[in-house]
């Protein structure tokens, strides 16, 4: 019989919430829901969503 691999499962969703006249640069509030743990962050850049994500996954 195969083991079970456990699923870790986020929904992540990404709103423009302004863009800077100057350069041009979108800045961004990004949600992101870990679904089996029932937490919800908010943050700016995709860096911190990723480490977001790697401490729940714990690497």
């Amino acid at each position: 019989m195969e083991e079970a691999h456990p699923i870790t499962s986020f929904v992540v969703r990404c709103t423009c919430i302004n863009v800077q006249e100057e350069t041009g640069k979108k800045l961004w509030r990004i949600k992101v829901k870990h679904v089996q743990g029932e937490e919800e962050i908010s943050v700016q850049s995709m860096e911190d969503m990723v480490m977001y994500m790697k401490r729940v996954l714990g690497e």
